[in-house]
């Protein structure tokens, strides 16, 4: 059971990594950066929209390698949990819920999925795992072979 545990763990987290680098690897070299900042001013009526273009393409870009990685997660969780409710309030929350509807569902359950990523424990296929084990100065637990 630990194996599955510990590979539904690492899929998980990886397809929330690849999901959230993705969205953002588009708004830096599919639409870019500064469409992006135009869209949340125009459209959306961010505040500080450059500022926001920015942050939220760093964030997701960034945050989607350190979700792979499985490193600095709770943080990662917050950062990228605000910046889901951000786009499902901006963005969405005028549609209503339903994703069909351009609404706030989909902003949501990856809300909620990071958080709870973040805040679970890291999983062995983590560099958060390796990492603690390390300054405990105990050495890493690796992945039983049964």
């Amino acid at each position: 059971m630990t194996n599955l545990r510990t590979v539904t763990q690492l899929l998980f987290r990886v397809t929330l990594g690849v999901v959230f680098f993705l969205h953002g690897w588009e708004k830096l070299s599919i639409k870019g950066v500064d469409k992006t900042a135009q869209m949340f001013d125009k459209h959306l009526g961010i505040p500080f929209p450059t500022v926001a273009a920015h942050f939220a393409t760093w964030a997701e870009i960034l945050g989607g390698i350190a979700l792979i990685l499985g490193v600095l997660l709770p943080y990662v969780g917050v950062v990228l949990a605000a910046t889901m409710v951000g786009a499902g309030y901006y963005g969405h929350h005028e549609n209503g819920f339903w994703i069909q509807q351009n609404g706030w569902e989909f902003n949501l359950v990856l809300a909620v999925a990071v958080l709870a990523v973040g805040f679970a424990a890291p999983g062995v296929l983590s560099l958060d795992h390796y990492l603690r084990e390390r300054r405990r100065g105990e050495r890493p637990v690796a992945v039983d072979a049964a």
